[in-house]
């Protein structure tokens, strides 16, 4: 099954194969949030354990998936080679530390007074689904990316590879959909709303992925840069936003070990696939 995807794609036009991996990521957070309808709540340690993977699976695809084939690709030797890598990340870590700071948006389970961004009298509903959203953008972005670097045919960009990283954010969407639609059903707001805030937040996930396949496609020498950009946005994420959330309660070793599950499937998929 998994071979007859990868064939298809392969034998397609990249932007539209990003555009179709990206849709599988979102439909898998929809699935997630769609768990809604048929139980009433979350236990807070499912919870963070499923936050702690989400975590494991974006810093091994930060790495195995977008990092390494990005020094990979780069020319030259030594410094030189490393440096693409170095400016894409800091640059991606910058871009999500920018929007984090003008976005007005709230994480799971914060108090409304503990919002972050501009200030706003956005409903906590609103702000809620902002704060996934804020996190999908990198991991389109990342999507796109590897796709786009198959269609300039880049050395290091593989077929393999890309649906290797599709299938680990997909994989992990699934408990983040049912981490925004969960809390909300908590706060009373209907199960259709929900659901539909729940799919709602990685809408953003095929316009980051088409976007980020085309930029590469018609700027060939940035993928170097922008396989470092999806991988330091999607690091920042992480340390900044789903780390401190697994954080608040007493689920710690928890949390923890799903986030080495996380790494080790997400490595297993880029490396038996790519």
């Amino acid at each position: 099954m998994l071979s007859s995807v990868t064939s298809y794609l392969a034998s397609i036009d990249p932007i539209l194969a990003a555009f179709y991996a990206s849709l599988f990521t979102w439909i898998l957070t929809a699935s997630g949030a769609a768990l809604v309808f048929f139980f009433r709540g979350m236990n807070r340690t499912l919870l963070d354990g499923a936050l702690g993977f989400t975590g494991g699976v974006m810093v091994a695809a930060s790495f195995w998936s977008l990092l390494a084939p990005g020094i990979e690709m780069s020319p030259g030797e030594g410094f030189v080679k490393v440096f693409p890598a170095v400016i894409g990340f800091a640059s991606g870590a910058l871009f999500i530390f920018g929007l984090d700071k003008v976005l007005p948006h709230l994480h799971i389970n914060f108090k409304y007074s503990e919002k972050e961004g501009l200030e706003s009298t956005w409903h906590r509903t609103t702000l809620l689904v902002l704060a996934i959203t804020l996190h999908n953008i990198p991991e389109g972005l990342a999507v796109g990316v590897l796709f786009g670097g198959i269609a300039a045919d880049m050395p290091g960009a593989s077929i393999g590879g890309a649906v290797a990283l599709a299938l680990g954010i997909g994989i992990q969407n699934f408990p983040e959909g049912l981490a925004v639609s969960m809390p909300l059903r908590r706060q009373g707001v209907s199960r259709f709303k929900c659901w539909w805030y729940g799919q709602l937040s990685a809408a953003v996930e095929p316009i980051a992925a088409v976007a980020g396949a085309l930029a590469v496609t018609f700027f060939t020498p940035i993928l170097p840069y922008a396989l470092a950009f999806a991988a330091g946005a999607m690091i920042f994420v992480v340390i900044e936003e789903v780390v401190p959330e697994t954080q608040l309660e007493s689920n710690t070793d928890i949390a923890t070990l799903g986030f080495v599950l996380g790494f080790i499937v997400m490595m297993t998929l880029d490396v038996g696939l790519g």
